[in-house]
């Protein structure tokens, strides 16, 4: 379809409106769009405007009535209850329009919001299914947030209906839900009007008379519903994401655009085909599993996974390869944090040697910078491609890749080389004027933002100007920094925030932890600016080592402060390196350095929602008092 990657992007920038339109042509339509790109209520951008469509019919009905009945749609691989099992398109569908027939039943309509509050289960993908068939609205919140979170979601949401389990299951054990939605709804001033809850045979949760419904019984009377035709521009979902004032930001994704620019992905950013088995190992509770995990897997025809697994631990570091061989994996989408704690429990990759993956053909990391040592060691053991992606839970898919659809461009190490077709990157400075290739400065997307990217924030479109468009007027403003090389490579050096002031030079931590994580003793590592008097900030560094380090911790930091002043200068001046048993991650795995920040500077710390184990905070801050911080 594309001569190459080169006339893909040009043609997506050049005629936005033929290209897109193409796209849209994949998706059933109960009723073509008027309009391609509505741009009449600018920054207010709207794709497909006048277009009718239902998503679930895109991702289920569609796939049945042309001949995918008996191929597997989902495929549940849970070692922490050890079972497997595979749901067929067909019983997929009829499993969706049965559980829609419960909401309509009570009361659920069109535009109504449902909260999901699930585990990583097939269930959670009906339900989303389910309210999408119907034209309901649906938030789902990670399972295992904690009740004042929840509560914050449910009053912003205001749902009619919360759908959640029992309980969720982590390798030390079961954790019990249902009182965290008690709690959740008792705090909430917005009081939804049913709970239905799936019994999982680990934990049986006590169900609150007039309130509360068994998922199995409401099933039981159910009548099956058929698809509602929504608007394209209508609200598929509400997925909300940290704000810096700590109220989270509901993010809106529309049913139209969302539907093609998802399955438009599959083929030309993955390189998947109809029937491919795909392995998006995430968690439902995120944009990655939302995206890669339900919607756009099922849009193009593939077989999805849904793992309730770690990388290591169920029961080993061999977890992923295991799930690759058994399930005929083509393509495996997960984080950087997940081949790092690989890496670190197997660092010569002998879990591997186990398992037949030959059919694994591309491995795409996301979610956080991808360092080149992780890059190299996964690509040394795997020898296929290792593909580094950057997008955000706002755009809802790949801003820079390598399009392995359409052109497979030479990798750069630390780079997700180069814009995707649809968003036009630009690299500007604090005035919004774009600065010269090789320069550093502030990551912008020149509007409007490609179908799928949100179109606004829930019920609060003067806080999505202020969030992300009115800094750099013309431009969404990413939060990240970084820059193009000559070849227009995308470099992503972190968080705008994460770009610390030296005595009046500006230094990336990014560009020091590339530095620090080619050691090859350390596994995993964070550089965070500290306060300091004299210098303004100074770089601190947290080092974890791989299993079985030839090195002392001594010798580790001091080597690691060497390799940065050669690499980078003096004035990067990274004098303090602590080695820490782990670093303080959120449930997907990304490194709150924001949080070891205020530890280092005194400053009152919140323990984030979103935590994965809240007691590191306390071995952050051990550590730190053993090289002098907090200052006083």
């Amino acid at each position: 379809m594309y001569k190459s990657y080169e006339d893909a992007y040009r043609r997506s920038l050049d005629d936005r409106e033929g290209f897109w339109s193409i796209a849209g042509g994949a998706i059933t339509w109960d009723k073509k769009w008027d309009k391609v790109l509505d741009d009449t209520k600018a920054p207010f951008y709207r794709w497909f405007a006048g277009g009718r469509m239902n998503t679930c019919y895109n991702a289920l009905d569609y796939h049945v009535e042309n001949g995918r009945s008996d191929q597997a749609a989902i495929i549940y691989d849970s070692p922490v209850t050890g079972i497997v099992s595979k749901i067929t398109y067909k019983e997929l569908l009829d499993k969706v329009s049965s559980f829609a027939g419960v909401l309509k039943s009570l009361g659920v309509e069109k535009g109504d919001r449902v909260v999901i509050y699930m585990p990583m289960i097939p269930e959670a993908a009906v339900s989303m299914l389910a309210c999408a068939r119907i034209g309901a609205i649906h938030s789902l919140v990670f399972g295992g947030f904690a009740p004042n979170e929840l509560a914050v979601r449910i009053d912003d949401a205001k749902p009619k209906v919360m759908l959640s389990a029992s309980c969720g299951i982590e390798p030390k054990g079961a954790i019990p839900y249902k009182p965290l939605l008690d709690k959740a709804i008792d705090l909430s001033k917005h009081k939804p009007e049913k709970c239905v809850i799936f019994q999982r045979p680990q934990v049986k949760a006590d169900l609150t008379p007039g309130r509360d419904i068994d998922w199995m019984e409401a099933l039981g009377a159910a009548t099956s519903a058929e698809c509602v035709t929504v608007e394209a521009t209508d609200p598929l979902y509400i997925l909300y994401t940290s704000g810096t004032t700590g109220i989270p930001k509901g993010v809106v994704r529309d049913n139209g655009g969302h539907a093609v620019a998802l399955k438009w992905t599959m083929k030309n950013l993955y390189g998947v085909e109809p029937g491919d088995v795909y392995w998006a190992a995430s968690d439902v509770g995120w944009v990655v599993g939302h995206s890669y995990i339900v919607y756009a897997p099922l849009l193009y025809g593939c077989t999805t996974i849904m793992y309730e697994g770690k990388p290591v631990g169920t029961p080993d570091p061999g977890a992923f390869w295991r799930v690759i061989s058994d399930h005929n994996v083509k393509v495996l989408f997960t984080a950087p944090t997940a081949f790092r704690a690989i890496k670190k429990e197997d660092p010569n990759g002998d879990y591997i040697k186990k398992y037949d993956i030959s059919c694994l053909k591309y491995l795409f990391l996301a979610g956080e910078r991808l360092d080149p040592d992780t890059y190299h060691w996964a690509s040394d053991l795997l020898s296929i491609p290792v593909i580094d992606h950057w997008w955000q839970t706002e755009t809802g898919w790949g801003i820079a890749a390598n399009c392995m659809g359409i052109e497979e461009l030479p990798v750069k190490a630390g780079s997700p080389t180069k814009p995707v077709p649809g968003y036009d990157v630009r690299i500007i400075d604090e005035n919004a004027k774009e600065v010269p290739n090789g320069s550093e400065g502030i990551i912008g997307i020149k509007l409007p933002l490609p179908p799928g990217c949100l179109p606004t924030l829930w019920q609060n479109d003067d806080a999505y100007i202020s969030s992300y468009l009115s800094d750099y007027p013309g431009y969404y403003a990413t939060g990240d920094g970084g820059y193009k090389d000559e070849d227009g490579y995308i470099y992503i050096m972190g968080r705008v925030d994460d770009v610390i002031n030296v005595a009046g030079h500006r230094l990336s931590t990014g560009g020091m932890e590339e530095v620090v994580a080619t050691h090859p003793d350390v596994a995993e590592c964070a550089v965070i600016g500290v306060e300091d008097k004299l210098k303004g900030q100074v770089p601190v560094g947290f080092v974890v080592l791989k299993a079985g380090a030839a090195r002392s911790p001594e010798d580790v930091s001091k080597e690691v402060v060497g390799m940065v002043r050669s690499e980078i200068g003096a004035l990067a001046c990274l004098k303090d390196i602590t080695v820490v048993a782990r670093l303080p991650k959120t449930r997907s795995g990304k490194i709150l350095r924001a949080t070891m920040r205020k530890i280092a500077d005194g400053g009152e710390v919140k323990v984030p929602s979103t935590i994965e184990d809240p007691a590191v905070l306390g071995e952050i801050e051990e550590a730190l008092k053993g090289i002098g911080y907090p200052r006083t």
